[in-house]
């Protein structure tokens, strides 16, 4: 590999001396988060050899955002992860402006990553050229060279009239013998659309189609395009920006969603069918698949939110990934759920089955059901409830609310009292499906952060919260009657 540029030095060297100075407990302890700084979009999640590779949009110096690098880590069990020097830095002419998101794949014992160079070009009469192009590097899984042919691709690609400041985000995969990438762009009529490309070696690439087009009707510009098989179905997963609400199934702002369809080989385009939420929480986005060695399709996500900064002042790090997700196809929605490796860390289990909980009780607390590094399994029965409440975090004068209410048939999580220090976005909800009555709720908390899972992974509601950590208490309400069945293990690395 060629010598390190002075930035991506500079980068290294930042982040090894920030790792000897933080405070480990203020850490996630199962969930990816930047070694220093500020993190974002999940980057080229991929199989490497014997291990999983995943990389972050990162700015190492402050704990916001800042000229993109790219953070680095890697693991064998999606559980523990072994940080690794920053992978790229904004150096180049072409990406001075930062090394935006892309996607990695193993070619002949290389990894090839592909990515966004960003150009803020200065011309003579002041005015501003920015352009958004599509870049390589490849490496041995710790350094990496940018190719001396970059930018690989430009918007002079794309069809008359596609936007050359808003093209990017490039997902790489392999068919064969041959390379693709889907990129995302603003077609002629100003809303999103996703680019197809080939390629034979990685480097010079031809336009193949658009593979499928926002036609003003999911927001405007989508953001991070994932494309790829799933039991017999085609999915696109895509992050639109500026996405009006409808109802409880999108929200405003940033989020993301996918199409489950076919994938039409020969005219190289996507048949979709009804778009969906991913996620119904308050921080959750631009999601990466990797296709593991046994066959599993596993998904990722940047767990924080565009709208709603919330990072305490005194962390060194800002923003992190959930836990990585299997995915299935089940009646035409996604299901998704915790990667399966995370049960070889259970320990402790505390199980309390048939616990009979009325209005009149107030809120309840269990033996042995408390804590912010844990995953719980709770089934309620809710047939004779108006509503079903379960309290997280409960301390120091705060808690976070995980609330069934039959009559909306809604479950709606809220931060409200977690322990912010402004207003922000604090309640998100949902529509349910209690099954005959039966409600089930796997819950996974690490220190900051609360994941739902919703009737074996049917649905998931993501968000943070950053309430001290001694608030580790847990307690269940309702308004009439519930029963319920709770196990809940920690979760502990060691």
């Amino acid at each position: 590999m060629n010598k390190q540029s002075e930035k991506l030095a500079k980068a290294i060297a930042y982040e090894a001396k920030k790792k000897k100075e933080r405070d480990e407990d203020k850490r996630p302890a199962f969930h990816v988060t930047p070694t220093t700084g500020w993190c974002n979009d999940p980057n080229g999640f991929s199989r490497f050899g014997e291990e999983y590779h995943l990389f972050y949009q990162y700015y190492p110096y402050e704990n916001k955002w800042g000229p993109m690098h790219w953070g680095h880590c890697r693991t064998k069990d999606f559980i523990k992860w072994e940080e690794l020097p920053c992978a790229l830095a904004p150096d180049m002419e072409y990406d001075g402006q930062g090394c935006f998101s892309g996607t990695a794949v193993e070619h002949e014992g290389k990894h090839i990553l592909m990515y966004t160079g960003v150009l803020d070009r200065v011309e003579a009469d002041g005015s501003h050229t920015l352009r958004q192009t599509q870049c390589i590097a490849v490496g041995d899984g710790v350094n990496y060279e940018k190719l001396p042919a970059n930018p690989v691709i430009t918007a002079d690609a794309l069809p008359e009239g596609s936007s050359g400041e808003d093209f990017r985000d490039p997902r790489i995969w392999k068919e064969g013998n041959t390379f693709y990438a889907a990129v995302g762009s603003l077609g002629a009529d100003g809303s999103g659309q996703i680019a197809l490309f080939s390629s034979q070696d990685a480097e010079e690439w031809r336009f193949e189609s658009i593979l499928d087009a926002n036609g003003k009707r999911y927001g405007k510009m989508w953001e991070c395009p994932d494309f790829f098989p799933l039991d017999g179905k085609q999915v696109l997963i895509v992050s639109p920006q500026f996405m009006r609400a409808e109802g409880l199934e999108f929200h405003n702002g940033n989020n993301s969603i996918y199409f489950v369809g076919t994938y039409d080989r020969e005219k190289r385009s996507f048949l979709r069918g009804e778009a969906r939420s991913v996620d119904c929480g308050l921080d959750f986005y631009a999601p990466q698949t990797v296709e593991t060695e046994d066959g599993r399709r596993v998904m990722v996500g940047w767990l924080q939110s565009w709208d709603n900064y919330m990072t305490p002042e005194d962390f060194l790090w800002s923003g992190m990934m959930t836990i990585p997700r299997e995915l299935e196809i089940r009646e035409g929605r996604l299901i998704q759920n915790p990667v399966r490796e995370l049960e070889n860390y259970r320990q402790k289990e505390v199980s309390c089955k048939g616990i009979r909980l009325s209005e009149q009780q107030g809120s309840l607390e269990l033996d042995g059901i408390r804590g912010r590094v844990l995953d719980m399994i709770v089934e309620a029965d809710v047939s004779r409830s108006a509503s079903f409440t379960i309290h997280l975090a409960v301390g120091e004068g705060c808690e976070t609310t995980i609330s069934y209410e039959k009559e909306k048939g809604t479950l709606t999580t809220d931060r409200t009292c977690s322990g912010l220090k402004k207003d922000l976005l604090c309640t998100r909800s949902m529509y349910v499906d209690t099954k005959e009555g039966k409600l089930k709720l796997r819950l996974l908390l690490d220190k900051y952060t609360v994941e739902l899972f919703v009737n074996d992974g049917e649905q998931a509601m993501t968000s943070l919260i950053y309430t001290p950590l001694e608030a580790e208490g847990i307690s269940f309400s309702c308004k009439g009657e519930t029963v319920l069945d709770i196990t809940k293990y920690e979760i502990v690395l060691s």
